[in-house]
């Protein structure tokens, strides 16, 4: 008897270290990482900046926890919570992956709608400066002119973020060429309207 407790001892505690030094869930923290670079390649810190900023602290927490285990004695390691944090880490970078393709492409359409409305208003502030009385004070209107010029190869920047995919950036840009365009507008407007009071009407022939 005291032959098969001395023999079950050293087998019992081999089943113990193997079975309880815990390893920390490496493929499913890969797993994690690489679901949050997806997101984060679709302009999620963009598009789902609150969503992104929770996914980044779920990565750093995962990392927390597992540092935390590694350091403690190996029949101690616990990385359940480990695991926990990185199937949720993948689930939600996954959605958040997918919100922020969806919103980019938004953000896409009313960049491109902007560029377009700064365009026809840059072309009709074009036609009115073609329009506008010289009159005495020729620096104001060439003035307006290089104003309006200044606009035109501005819209070289909205194409710029265009092309970079900084959408936010080209709707911005494309917003204060067409609201500096309507003022400039407006200003001819009023000029031409002051020209045409102080022309004298004809008379009609009798």
């Amino acid at each position: 008897m005291i032959q098969i407790r001395q023999t079950f001892a050293p087998l019992a505690l081999t089943v113990l270290l193997v079975t309880g030094c815990a390893k920390p869930p490496t493929e499913q923290i890969e797993a994690a990482e690489k679901a949050i670079k997806e997101a984060q390649q679709s302009g999620a810190a963009t598009y789902t900046a609150e969503e992104y900023a929770k996914l980044e602290g779920t990565l750093a927490a995962l990392k927390k926890e597992v540092g935390d285990q590694d350091v403690k004695f190996a029949l101690f390691r616990d990385y359940g919570k480990a695991e926990q944090l990185a199937a949720s880490a993948k689930a939600d970078g996954e959605r958040v992956k997918t919100e922020a393709a969806k919103k980019k492409e938004e953000a896409k359409a009313a960049a491109l709608q902007a560029q377009q409305v700064a365009q026809e208003s840059v072309k009709s502030t074009l036609d009115l400066v073609a329009k506008a009385p010289v009159g005495k004070d020729r620096a104001a209107l060439e003035a307006i002119k290089n104003d309006v010029d200044a606009l035109k190869a501005s819209l070289n920047q909205v194409q710029t973020a265009l092309d970079k995919e900084d959408y936010p950036a080209a709707q911005t840009q494309a917003k204060a060429i067409h609201d500096k365009s309507q003022a400039v507008s407006t200003e001819i407007q009023n000029a031409l309207a002051k020209v045409g009071k102080g022309k004298p009407s004809s008379s009609k022939k009798k």
